[in-house]
């Protein structure tokens, strides 16, 4: 662990706690980058809870991640907020790729790296996902049982919105031709020897994008959340990303989560329904749904009026002991 050499964030240092870089592998042999967030009373050979957090989808470490990692540390937990695997200060190449297996497996990831802390008590961990990893936080937990609490933050199911469409609008034939399309990159790709960008957001607003696009603009391409290392401020997606996201649907077994889970939607949200669905897929009586009024979806990226962060606190100190 090394001590960052100085504040390169989208939210302003707290002075409550400590921040060091760390790497750790995951079981791909991919080697991801996280900064680690410890309250400055830590005392020497205490142990605490401690929560993995990531996302949104093409964000970095130093923005929403990161926010959520340094409140919830002035609130006493260890925390450790992290690039996925071909994002950000993490390894892995070909750049700028996701994969429901491999950003899956970061969580766990994440897990074994706090697992072995010397301040983490290894029965405490839990998890944080915001917007498109909130889908794999979920899809986590159903598969790694030292997962003892998750939190959803403004989620996405990639996979779903990527074989489906927005509100499930594609069919079968949309999504044959969709595929046609990028399989066709894929043999040009192959050719040219490099890999086509996805189409991002733009580099200026016309004011007839829909609202949720002009939401995000205004988060990532203004100094409000932009960073350089960023995917949705400074770069794009690999077309082809798309393929296995169509093919490789997550939250199959989200029903057979067992330890506790709380779900947070904006109200106003254009996502909102991806957390209703996939909350009525969840099963016990410690699984919790918050819709938060009068919220957008990105309102839950860095709005500190808007993210309930009393009810997270609350929610891990429950479920964390």
């Amino acid at each position: 662990m090394t001590e960052a050499a100085k504040w390169d964030k989208t939210f302003q240092k707290s002075e409550q706690v400590t921040v060091k870089k760390v790497t750790f592998k995951n079981r791909f042999g991919i080697t991801l980058a996280g900064d680690l967030y410890t309250p400055k009373d830590l005392k020497k050979g205490e142990k605490l809870p401690a929560i993995a957090i990531s996302g949104p989808f093409g964000a970095v470490k130093e923005q929403a991640s990161g926010l959520y990692a340094q409140t919830l540390a002035e609130r006493g937990f260890i925390t450790l907020a992290f690039d996925p695997s071909f994002t950000g200060e993490s390894s892995g190449t070909p750049r700028h790729v996701a994969s429901p297996d491999i950003n899956t497996e970061d969580f766990s990831a994440a897990v074994d790296f706090l697992s072995v802390h010397e301040n983490v008590n290894p029965e405490q961990i839990g998890i944080l996902g915001i917007c498109g990893f909130g889908g794999f936080t979920l899809n986590a937990a159903a598969i790694d049982t030292r997962i003892k609490a998750t939190v959803t933050s403004t989620m996405y199911d990639m996979t779903r919105v990527s074989a489906n469409g927005y509100f499930d609008a594609m069919d079968a034939a949309a999504r044959y031709s969709l595929k046609e399309q990028l399989n066709a990159q894929r043999t040009r790709d192959y050719q040219a020897g490099t890999y086509a960008p996805q189409p991002g957001l733009p580099e200026k607003l016309t004011g007839e994008e829909p609202q949720f696009v002009q939401d995000y603009w205004h988060y990532y391409k203004t100094p409000r959340g932009f960073h350089k290392r960023s995917i949705n401020s400074n770069g794009n997606w690999n077309m082809t990303s798309s393929l296995s996201l169509i093919n490789l649907p997550i939250l199959a077994y989200s029903g057979e989560i067992k330890n506790a889970v709380l779900m947070i939607h904006g109200e106003k949200a254009h996502s909102r329904y991806f957390s209703e669905d996939a909350f009525k897929k969840l099963n016990g009586e410690n699984k919790e749904l918050l819709i938060i009024p009068g919220a957008s979806h990105v309102d839950l990226y860095d709005n500190l009026e808007k993210i309930p962060f009393d009810k997270i606190e609350d929610f891990f100190k429950k479920n964390l002991k």
